[in-house]
């Protein structure tokens, strides 16, 4: 007899639903306090984390897909929150880095962020959620290693 794929108990799915509904309770904040949507607001965050980069070094760090990207970054420039000027390592591309408006915007949506995550895993103990990290961790290790690129 084949074994049955019973759906809610199909880790693949559960994380999926899981990392939606995190994504949807705070797409919510971001979009009714700030007007962001998810992938413009990992964008700034990249940004703010490690300075200036291009929109392919943006792919690899975030995991969005190059659409996803460019979409967010002309939204974050034409709402004055990155600058872009020209690549001196790639002349085709750009570097998009936050400009002061671009600051201003990080220092108040880190802090609900934060605030969010807290509310979040409050049912979680510290410990548990650094396990949570390191296993989170080991999964993409090993996802990395069988998809597309592994």
């Amino acid at each position: 007899m084949t074994e049955t794929l019973k759906l809610d108990a199909f880790l693949p799915y559960r994380l999926s639903v899981a990392s939606n509904r995190v994504s949807a309770a705070i797409s919510g904040v971001y979009q009714s306090l700030f007007g962001l949507r998810i992938p413009e607001w990992r964008l700034i965050t990249i940004l703010a984390e490690y300075g200036a980069m291009s929109q392919q070094a943006m792919c690899g760090r975030t995991q969005m897909d190059k659409v996803t990207v460019s979409r967010a970054a002309i939204a974050v420039h034409e709402r004055g929150l990155v600058t872009r000027t020209p690549n001196p390592d790639d002349q085709r591309s750009h570097l998009l880095a936050l400009s002061a408006e671009g600051w201003a915007l990080y220092r108040q949506v880190a802090p609900k962020a934060l605030e969010m995550e807290r509310r979040i895993f409050a049912s979680l103990s510290d410990e548990e959620q650094a396990q949570l990290r390191t296993m989170l961790e080991r999964v993409e290790s090993a996802a990395a290693m069988i998809g597309p690129g592994g």
